[in-house]
């Protein structure tokens, strides 16, 4: 069970990288925006590919950002039970959400998104518009931005039974969301 935990903390680390990565798209497509408007209306010049760049931005943020939203604890629950449960009570309500749901979900949308980039980056496809980008690179971005949530899953999975065994603390501290 330890190496179990170390490859979970390597795994986290992996997605920490990644989650850098997606803030810092955060800030270079609101440079984007703003250059493309101040382009568009005071150099009366525009390109598609800046609009496609933006969107391409927005598919890492969330591609790349979810898996670190996991591993922080701050990703979207259901509170039914959950708030009014003890810590270990908890961390069985994640292990059954994750083995249950996030895991096998996770799993099929990575296998069913692979040959959507394959065809994609075989046909080097490219965007319809005038002045469009290579679509195989942000497709890309879809199996990857789930295998990152599947390893941070199984992350997610070996941290909780380590908790339960007693072989590491948890913060299983929840807040519930302001109404």
């Amino acid at each position: 069970m330890r190496a179990l935990l170390t490859v979970a903390r390597a795994i986290d680390a992996l997605n920490a990288v990644f989650g850098r990565i997606a803030v810092w798209l955060v800030l270079l497509a609101c440079a984007v925006s703003a250059g493309n408007a101040i382009s568009r209306y005071a150099l009366d010049l525009s390109s598609n590919a800046w609009l496609e760049l933006q969107w391409y931005m927005f598919a890492g943020m969330v591609m790349l950002g979810a898996p670190f939203v996991l591993n922080v604890n701050a990703h979207v629950r259901v509170d039914i039970l959950y708030g009014q449960a003890s810590a270990r009570t908890r961390v069985w309500i994640d292990l059954a959400g994750l083995v249950l749901f996030l895991l096998p979900v996770m799993i099929a949308l990575m296998v069913m998104s692979w040959p959507f980039f394959v065809e994609s980056y075989l046909d080097q496809e490219i965007s319809g518009n005038a002045g469009g980008l290579l679509r195989w690179p942000v497709k890309l971005l879809i199996p990857m931005g789930f295998a990152l949530m599947v390893l941070q899953g199984a992350s997610e999975v070996i941290k909780r039974i380590g908790f339960l065994l007693g072989l590491i603390e948890m913060n299983a501290q929840y807040d519930k969301p302001l109404q």
